[in-house]
């Protein structure tokens, strides 16, 4: 029997087309394409109430989980009218009509696309000056194993409750947690994201040695980061109930509290998210009844003072100089090459592996122009001084802007 070459969804009182509905996306478990949009049909109550209303960023996997997705701000032309549109302008001076989902049928639509995950901005179409929400990620350093990342995430919601917020948690759908936290669109982006560096600072403050809110990866050991950056203007998450690109079909899941210390993220996929919304709905129901203020933050934000500044060359450039011993290793497009290329320096370089804790080991995705590329670097901060080896050429050099032309490029 052949492949379909169509099938529909019934949205509400819409109807979407789903192109190649048996293309299976997930072989692991086998979900294919249509599974997929049905999924976000199921739990559209609960997707909607991270994402919707939103301006959101297309994260297109067109050519499957194996390669690398591309990153598209504009809202395709063809899209239906049950789309809506928010036009964003970024600090660059460029701007972008967004997509903006309102209902299960536009879920279903972006699941067409290719979009696993849903990756909405922080603020809603009506106001894009002005988040509603304040986003807390906790991404733990290799080395870090969970019930570290849980102690992090209690001693946030503790400074949280202290500055009268409430912190909603859940899955990242990865290896961290995230806590979503409501509140008045009455501040900037700027504001906003002092207020999440507060946090991380005081959250540091509180638990040294399990928390960092440093930014430079290279500085902050096996800690887990509290990511303020993420309350930038141009910054999105993934949002509740995302499925996430990893080969288990792994879902970005919200949790009670009470059950943050007992559960693991391995648990909550495609299959047993279905599940569990049926049978108990969304944990984060009551989120938008819980909008708090930040002016709680802001007083503390005053009070610790200014965050040290990273130091800069003295070139005139403007580059930051790190205070830590780095090799860069590669450039590779995708992050299988990356892994590939550090294991070939550290065959190369055995009598430095010895000395490496996981994270001295630095693979981190890039935000290219449309989509991610790859930089590894190793640390060699616990390397006898005598022993670490000099930069070297690099393993590879991809140039994720080849080809590409702008003013003031050589």
């Amino acid at each position: 029997m052949s492949a379909r070459a169509e099938a529909f969804v019934e949205a509400g009182d819409q109807e979407v087309r789903i192109s190649h509905p048996d293309k299976v996306v997930f072989p692991e478990p086998g979900l294919t394409k249509l599974d997929l949009a049905n999924y976000y049909v199921a739990v559209a109550e609960g997707a909607l109430r991270g994402a919707g209303g939103r301006p959101m960023v297309l994260k297109r996997f067109a050519k499957g989980l194996g390669q690398e997705p591309f990153f598209q701000k504009r809202v395709p032309e063809n899209h239906p009218p049950y789309i809506g549109t928010a036009t964003l302008r970024y600090a660059s001076g460029t701007s972008a009509e967004e997509a903006v989902l309102r209902d299960a049928a536009g879920l279903a639509w972006v699941s067409n696309l290719g979009c696993l995950d849903l990756n909405p901005h922080a603020v809603r179409a009506e106001d894009l000056d002005h988040p509603d929400e304040l986003r807390v990620d906790l991404d733990p350093m290799p080395g870090v194993d969970w019930s570290q990342i849980v102690d992090v995430a209690f001693v946030a919601r503790e400074v949280l409750e202290d500055n009268g917020l409430v912190g909603w948690p859940k899955t990242s759908g990865s290896r961290g947690l995230h806590i979503l936290v409501r509140i008045r669109p009455d501040w900037g982006f700027s504001d906003v994201r002092l207020a999440a560096e507060t946090l991380a600072r005081e959250v540091e403050n509180r638990a040294p040695g399990l928390a960092t809110a440093r930014w430079w990866k290279e500085e902050r050991g096996e800690s887990v980061f509290v990511d303020f950056n993420q309350n930038a203007k141009d910054r999105t998450v993934a949002s509740a109930y995302s499925i996430r690109p990893l080969p288990d079909a792994r879902v970005s899941t919200p949790l009670d509290w009470d059950e943050v210390r007992s559960r693991r993220p391995e648990e909550f996929t495609v299959p047993t998210v279905l599940e569990r919304f049926a049978e108990r709905g969304d944990p984060h129901a009551g989120i938008d009844d819980a909008v708090g203020s930040l002016d709680g933050l802001l007083a503390l934000a005053r009070e610790l003072g200014p965050a040290e500044k990273p130091p800069r060359s003295g070139d005139g450039a403007g580059r930051r100089v790190s205070t830590m011993p780095l090799v860069e290793v590669a450039r590779t497009r995708t992050k299988p090459e990356a892994v590939e290329a550090l294991e070939r320096w550290k065959a190369a370089h055995p009598g430095v592996v010895e000395h490496l804790s996981p994270a001295d080991e630095l693979v981190d995705g890039m935000r290219g122009s449309s989509s991610l590329w790859y930089r590894v670097r190793v640390n060699l901060q616990h390397v006898p001084e005598a022993q670490r080896p000099e930069q070297e050429e690099l393993v590879a050099d991809y140039d994720p802007w080849a080809g590409r032309e702008w003013a003031g490029r050589p």
